[in-house]
Parts: C-alpha cells; sequence; structure tokens
C-alpha cells in the first residue's frame, strides 16, 4: 500500500490499542480514528483495525469493566 509507510520503513503517527478485560477471555481495540470493538480473537480484532475504516463507528464508548487511562 503506498503511503502508508511500510515499503519506506518510516513510522506512521497511527496508533492502535488492545487491552485484555481482566476477570474476561475478551480483548477491547480502539482504532487510531476512535472506534472501538472487542472480541475474543485477536486475529479478528487486527482485520477489523486494519481494514479502516470499514465497520469503523467512533463511538468513545468503553465496555463495561474497561476504565479509561486519563492522561
Amino acid at each position: 500500500m503506498a503511503g502508508d509507510g511500510w515499503a519506506s520503513g518510516a513510522p506512521t503517527a497511527e496508533v492502535y490499542r488492545i487491552d485484555w478485560l481482566p476477570g474476561t477471555d475478551v480483548l477491547h481495540g480502539i482504532c487510531h480514528c476512535g472506534a472501538e470493538r472487542t472480541a475474543e480473537d485477536p486475529v479478528e480484532l487486527w482485520q477489523w483495525m486494519l481494514a479502516h475504516p470499514t465497520g469503523h463507528h467512533p463511538t468513545g464508548h468503553y465496555p463495561t469493566g474497561h476504565r479509561k487511562e486519563m492522561t
């Protein structure tokens, strides 16, 4: 993919985050656009993130048991 930084080795500003929800088998992913999704399968979560913007709707919602870290 041209312009994504992979071919040149240059870093991108896109940040993806996956957190494990303690006490569950659930992972919570946050795309660089702010869209969020939960899944038990890490491959499914990464495929969703890397498919951006398909299926991405930023909500700012955090699942029960997930704490947003203060910056």
